[in-house]
């Protein structure tokens, strides 16, 4: 899914409208949203000079004169709204998201004035318990979170304290702003940069997307595009992992001894090691597929069989032999949960919480914070920014292979 949030400051300029369909297409957006829209009133054929795609979904807040107005598209076979909500700074969509993801999209435009923005703060949270499915705030919010997030402009920590208390009484992420650092600019003098526009988001939606956020150029506004997307790249075939639940599998050991004893390479001890830590490598990677299985997969198996005998056993209808099935699918059930909370503790590389908090959500949020950190979006090369894959490939090779020759 790609989301896309823009402070666009009008909307009555056509060469503007085109800029910004050209934008959702060229990025590929699902769901677009727009604040300061300034218009009066939204109808489809408007929304069609925004919008590239023949399927949509609009809602909108007409402005109050010449300022606010919001404007919310979707597509329809990507985002099937359910039930919504809407004021003059906020439209919050509630439905489901491909694939059977319970969710709520909210288009904010927050008040300049800092009474008025805290007053609003507080609307959303007392929105917030009617809407229980994982939120995902985009828009302009005219509040920064900490200091570095300004520059040129004048500090307002009681501003910033209300808006951190906001965000974690929601328990929402604020991802990393990969691209630029601000996303305000005063377009007179330059000399004043805030990043006042962003996303946040509940971390189940971190669960089901690996989301990042990029700052895009900014062309027709003082604000810049916010883009949310995830990392569609192909960087080629995965390093191999060892995963930590291979040891406690029954068949692993002997798997292991068997194929490193079957294996008989010639040649100094070094050449010989390399062969067989290679070819151990390839045979783990098929055990693991035709023997380990994928966890998620033989965990929801064996909760759906533990149902159906659960079922039986409230009827009383069980023998002997069922007792002893029903015992046995409970007994995997646990061994799977566990050997799944193993996996993610060590993708998460938390090494204090194997004595704390053993909550398998937590581990999987830690471990795709880890990924989103150590992946490399982009690469600068003489002044231009690279981010398809291939180009960055490249230019990593390049730059290492000189390295290398100059030593």
């Amino acid at each position: 899914m790609h989301i896309l949030s823009w402070n666009v400051r009008g909307l009555s300029r056509l060469e503007k409208r085109g800029k910004i369909k050209q934008l959702v297409r060229e990025r590929n957006v699902d769901v677009l949203l727009l604040q300061e829209s300034k218009r009066s009133s939204v109808d489809a054929s408007f929304v069609k000079s925004i919008w590239p795609y023949e399927e949509m979904e609009f809602m909108g807040v007409d402005s109050e004169g010449s300022a606010s107005g919001l404007l919310s598209i979707w597509r329809p076979e990507v985002f099937k709204l359910t039930d919504c909500c809407c004021s003059k700074n906020f439209v919050l969509l509630s439905g489901i998201s491909s694939p059977s993801f319970m969710c709520t999209i909210v288009n904010v435009y927050a008040p300049n004035k800092g009474v008025a923005r805290r007053k609003f703060w507080e609307v959303l949270i007392d929105v917030f318990p009617h809407y229980p499915s994982p939120w995902c705030v985009g828009g302009d919010f005219n509040e920064i979170r900490f200091i570095s997030e300004r520059r040129g402009c004048s500090r307002r920590e009681k501003g910033m304290k209300d808006f951190n208390e906001f965000i974690n009484k929601l328990e929402l992420s604020d991802l990393p702003m990969l691209g630029r650092p601000f996303t305000w600019c005063n377009v007179v003098d330059g000399e004043r940069w805030s990043r006042i526009d962003r996303f946040l988001l509940d971390s189940r939606w971190l669960e089901i997307f690996s989301f990042k956020q990029w700052g895009l150029p900014r062309t027709v506004s003082d604000h810049c595009p916010i883009l949310l997307k995830e990392d569609e790249r192909d960087w080629g075939p995965k390093p191999f992992k060892f995963l930590n639940p291979w040891l406690a599998h029954p068949s692993f050991m002997p798997a292991v001894k068997q194929i490193w004893e079957n294996n008989q390479v010639s040649g100094w001890a070094g050449f010989r090691l390399m062969r067989k830590l290679r070819d151990l490598r390839s045979h783990l990677r098929i055990w693991n597929k035709e023997v380990f299985g994928n966890i998620d997969a033989l965990l929801k198996s064996a909760e759906e069989e533990l149902h159906e005998w659960d079922l039986q056993a409230e009827s009383g209808s069980l023998d002997d032999a069922g007792i002893r099935s029903r015992r046995e699918v409970r007994s995997l059930v646990w061994k799977l949960c566990r050997d799944k909370a193993r996996l993610w503790h060590q993708k998460s590389r938390v090494l204090w919480a194997q004595n704390g908090d053993k909550n398998t959500r937590f581990f999987h949020i830690m471990a795709c914070s880890r990924q989103r950190k150590n992946l490399l979006d982009s690469v600068c090369v003489e002044g231009e920014c690279l981010e398809e894959h291939a180009q960055i490939k490249q230019a990593v090779v390049r730059h290492f292979s000189k390295q290398f020759k100059e030593c």
